[in-house]
């Protein structure tokens, strides 16, 4: 009895390099989705920009006369780069909000029927959300210089302070994408998404001096993520230590490195449990 003859597929299998053009090619795709959706709904767009421009103006002129700021160039000057800090962090608002829509409707599912890769949908979602945020902080930065802010750093030191500025939002993006893909409700994410972000925002520095807050609260205050990151863009923007001798900035760049380390892998694996 003779054996069966089995197929033989020929056909050469696709490279690494290959793989990751495709990959990549994908992930645009899903970019140009998302930014398409926030450039057609007028009212996203609205809040996206509106929102910290009212936190400037608020804190500018209701909240500024009050508070005593240290340094040159008065309480705007200190006040900007805490500003565009919590631009960036608040903006990672809609990236949890986007995918627990998608989770909850089965979009992420009817990606994952298609014939693209398994990274394009995370990967265009934080790229969409990184140029939105950086144009978000450029608008901010604009609306700072006509309320009196300067920079007083030079150009390398206001490109330090904005290139920062999107690390730490592309890196909240990841904890906010992770809380998104988890919860997949988007009335949950709306309650629970800022919760954790205002201790964050208001207990640092920038908005005031940690030396007026109580003892008690300044040991937290002036050692968690935001402070840091936040000081180290104020450095760059109004003078102090450059790199590489600006010890907040290192401290900044090794916390982003370390919550990137424990959310990527995270918000990886919901999106593996999704469906």
């Amino acid at each position: 009895m003779s054996a069966i003859a089995q197929p033989v597929d020929n056909r050469a299998r696709p490279s690494a390099a290959q793989n990751a053009r495709w990959a990549i090619s994908d992930a645009l795709v899903i970019t140009r989705r998302n930014l398409l959706v926030w450039m057609r709904v007028p009212a996203y767009l609205v809040f996206t920009v509106v929102q910290p421009v009212i936190f400037v103006l608020l804190f500018r002129y209701v909240f500024g006369g009050a508070i005593h700021a240290p340094g040159a160039g008065g309480y705007v000057s200190y006040l900007m780069p805490g500003i565009i800090g919590q631009t960036a962090a608040f903006a990672t608002f809609a990236t949890a909000i986007a995918l627990a829509q998608e989770a909850k409707k089965g979009v992420i599912d009817r990606f994952r029927a298609m014939p693209m890769a398994r990274s394009a949908v995370l990967a265009g979602r934080l790229i969409a959300d990184s140029i939105r945020m950086m144009i978000v902080i450029l608008v901010i930065v604009g609306v700072g210089y006509a309320v009196g802010f300067r920079f007083q750093n030079g150009v390398a030191g206001a490109v330090g302070m904005v290139l920062l500025a999107e690390a730490f939002g592309v890196t909240v993006c990841a904890v906010s994408a992770f809380i998104g893909l988890a919860i997949k409700d988007e009335e949950s994410v709306q309650a629970f998404g800022l919760i954790w972000l205002f201790p964050l925002t208001f207990v640092s520095s920038a908005f005031v001096p940690i030396a007026t807050m109580p003892s008690w609260l300044q040991d937290f205050a002036n050692n968690q993520p935001v402070t840091l990151v936040i000081n180290a863009m104020r450095a760059m923007a109004l003078g102090g230590p450059a790199f590489p001798l600006n010890p907040s900035l290192w401290e900044s760049v090794l916390w982003l490195a370390g919550v990137l380390i424990v959310f990527v892998p995270l918000a990886v694996w919901s999106y593996r449990r999704v469906g």
